[in-house]
């Protein structure tokens, strides 16, 4: 686990910072700059944040057209929280293949439990599933056949 954790605070700084730049109305760098610098300094993967934050800018609305196929509500009426953490977590899962479907979806989920509504961890987990079964069909499948469901 030790290896995973600086992605994990990376991401997790990710997710503040596009929290904080959604609801007041400034740029991810700037947001994200006070938290790399703020709370997560030396323990960071420094490199893996601004991927994250520049990808999910740079892909937002490819991302957003993705999202809005797997919501049950226009992506302005989903919470701040996890309309943050379901951008972060489609990114991951549309341009970097490398980290399995399972981990973007346990991290979200995590991120959801850890910043949103008492229950926004089920509807990222319900959102991502969706979007896991469009965007990694072969993971997804793996994923399903390795839990007895098939």
């Amino acid at each position: 686990m030790a290896g995973g954790l600086p992605r994990t605070k990376a991401r997790r700084a990710a997710v503040q910072a596009l929290y904080q730049a959604l609801v007041n109305n400034e740029t991810p760098q700037k947001a994200g700059l006070e938290f790399v610098t703020a709370e997560y300094a030396d323990k960071i993967d420094r490199k893996y944040f601004t991927t994250l934050i520049e990808g999910t800018i740079k892909y937002q609305q490819a991302i957003d057209a993705e999202l809005s196929e797997a919501v049950d509500r226009d992506l302005n009426a989903v919470d701040p929280v996890e309309i943050s953490v379901l951008r972060l977590a489609v990114f991951e899962f549309m341009h970097l293949p490398e980290i399995p479907y399972r981990v973007v979806l346990n991290e979200a989920v995590e991120l959801a439990k850890s910043f949103g509504g008492e229950q926004g961890h089920k509807y990222v987990n319900g959102v991502l599933d969706k979007m896991g079964a469009r965007l990694r069909p072969h993971e997804y499948q793996a994923a399903k056949s390795s839990r007895g469901k098939k």
